[in-house]
């Protein structure tokens, strides 16, 4: 096994750590967009939005901005509508309609799973017997972590497909991703696919997220301040973040770092004083974050 960590993959675990830790902040702010009645169409249009403008102005304050080459053009359509467009929106209904964060959580936790087999399909990635006990581990740790009681909605069986669709929608979006990296920046191939994911989210924005509208609720500061926060933070900066490391690690590897959103906002939680982590949920804390490490770990064939 490598003894050193290289560099570069250094910088790359710790972007992909900070980009998890922002989308683990997400499940709070989203929480709270949910319990205030705003519509589901609403902020996530506006969030997606918000990402792409802020990532066109960044990308042209810099003269980086990038044309689509008309070969790729196919490749970022279909990467918008996976995610955000499908993603976000099977996501967030999954959460409401199951009613359960435990349940959403350990379906979501099976992105590694699915990713595993894209990135050996479709990549020739190579995954070694220690890669498999590191993933085992993680997704083992996530249970324990996610695994809290809790009521399960009425609806909680269309909550879990849509999950499922969910998951499926971000394995596509990480195979197309890694394609689409060696000819485009991370903030470019990011400031693209939320322009068009907006456009995607547009009518429906205009069908169902404008329900009920009111300047005095939907322009407080109660509202945009979690929306903010969704599209600076969890958009625009973890989502180039996390570019990075699937053109880094590859779809199988970094799929892992994913899986850990749910450790991750069961943390942020307990430190922002939300929930409480008993005995069990800090093992599984452990369990997981020696899984990671495992994970990433390459055998290396010994020289003559």
């Amino acid at each position: 096994m490598s003894p050193k960590v290289q560099p570069s993959k250094l910088l790359t675990y710790i972007a992909s750590t900070f980009a998890i830790t922002l989308w683990g902040m997400s499940y709070i702010w989203t929480d709270k967009l949910i319990a205030l009645n705003i519509p589901i169409f609403y902020f996530v249009f506006v969030r997606i939005l918000l990402a792409g403008v802020i990532l066109f102005l960044f990308n042209t304050a810099y003269t980086r901005i990038k044309r689509i080459q008309r070969q790729d053009l196919p490749k970022f359509l279909l990467l918008a509508f996976f995610e955000p467009f499908i993603y976000f929106i099977c996501e967030t209904y999954g959460l409401k309609l199951t009613g359960s964060p435990t349940l959403s959580a350990l379906v979501i936790a099976t992105i590694p799973i699915f990713s595993i087999g894209a990135g050996i399909i479709f990549f020739k990635e190579k995954i070694n017997f220690v890669n498999i006990i590191g993933i085992i581990l993680s997704l083992i740790g996530i249970i324990m972590v996610a695994m809290a009681k809790g009521e399960l909605g009425e609806n909680f069986i269309w909550g879990v497909v849509l999950l499922l669709i969910a998951v499926v929608s971000e394995v596509g979006h990480a195979s197309i991703t890694k394609s689409l990296s060696g000819n485009y920046s991370s903030q470019i191939i990011v400031m693209y696919q939320f322009l068009i994911g907006a456009v995607y989210l547009l009518p429906l924005f205009i069908w169902k997220g404008t329900e009920g509208f009111s300047i005095e609720t939907h322009f407080s500061p109660e509202v945009w301040y979690p929306i903010i926060c969704l599209a600076v933070l969890c958009s625009s900066l973890a989502f180039s973040l996390w570019v990075s490391t699937i053109k880094s690690l590859g779809v199988a590897k970094s799929s892992i770092f994913s899986a850990l959103i749910p450790v991750a906002a069961a943390i942020i939680a307990w430190i922002l004083g939300h929930e409480m982590l008993n005995e069990r949920q800090w093992i599984g804390i452990a369990v997981s974050s020696f899984g990671v490490i495992l994970s990433q770990y390459t055998i290396k064939k010994a020289r003559k």
